[in-house]
């Protein structure tokens, strides 16, 4: 009901009818979406490249994908840059986010989005969209690790080890690993999740995890 509620409300102050598609029923797919960025800090940081891949069923539309270098409007931090590799003579070329986001939006519609740590990217996607637009992003999200926790962790006793890094949730999956922090390669990768854990999930076949070791105390005699 809320998110109804909040649906309403978001296309009753959405500025540009242009953009009206986000609202309408969504086709049978879902994106994946990936974002680096100059650091972590959703307030001061900003986005450098942003990539997409559309998801039809247990199928990745290679196909069809978006892949696009931002003219960020905030510099590089050193630690962003130890982490995804790109300087500021890499990023020289890309696009404002102004004539990026337009086409970004119609790549996407009204496509359920599917990310891993999805709210950082989405929050990033909003400072850019609530300008252009006067809203938020409506779609709906589905958070890979979240469907991983389910479907793993669910109901696990006090103690057990969780891990829900990325390199841990392809690795338990039996996943490829791809070229890491790269927007395009993590969209793929985090599209190759979501296949895998929908398809667990409609078999009702959960991940197995590791038995809790036994504490076993010895009484003095």
């Amino acid at each position: 009901m809320f998110d109804a509620l909040k649906r309403r409300l978001s296309r009753h102050l959405l500025r540009d009818p242009e953009y009206a598609f986000l609202f309408e029923p969504p086709p049978d797919e879902a994106v994946s979406i990936d974002c680096e960025t100059t650091g972590l800090n959703v307030r001061k940081d900003d986005i450098v490249t942003v990539a997409a891949i559309k998801i039809r069923g247990n199928r990745i539309l290679t196909s069809e994908t978006f892949e696009a270098a931002v003219k960020p409007e905030a510099a590089l931090s050193p630690d962003a840059i130890k982490v995804h590799k790109l300087r500021e003579q890499d990023i020289a070329g890309g696009r404002p986010m102004a004539e990026v986001l337009p086409e970004l939006l119609r790549f996407i519609g009204s496509r359920p989005l599917v990310g891993f740590y999805l709210e950082f990217d989405v929050a990033m996607l909003n400072k850019h969209v609530r300008r252009m637009i006067g809203i938020d992003l409506p779609n709906p999200q589905i958070e890979v690790s979240g469907v991983y926790y389910d479907l793993k962790y669910r109901g696990a006793q006090p103690g057990t080890r969780i891990d829900l890094s990325f390199v841990g949730l392809m690795k338990d999956l039996d996943l490829p690993i791809l070229t890491q922090h790269d927007a395009a390669a993590d969209a793929l990768m985090t599209a190759m999740m979501h296949v895998t854990l929908m398809d667990r999930r409609a078999r009702g076949a959960r991940i197995p995890r590791e038995r809790a070791k036994a504490i076993v105390q010895y009484g003095g005699g």
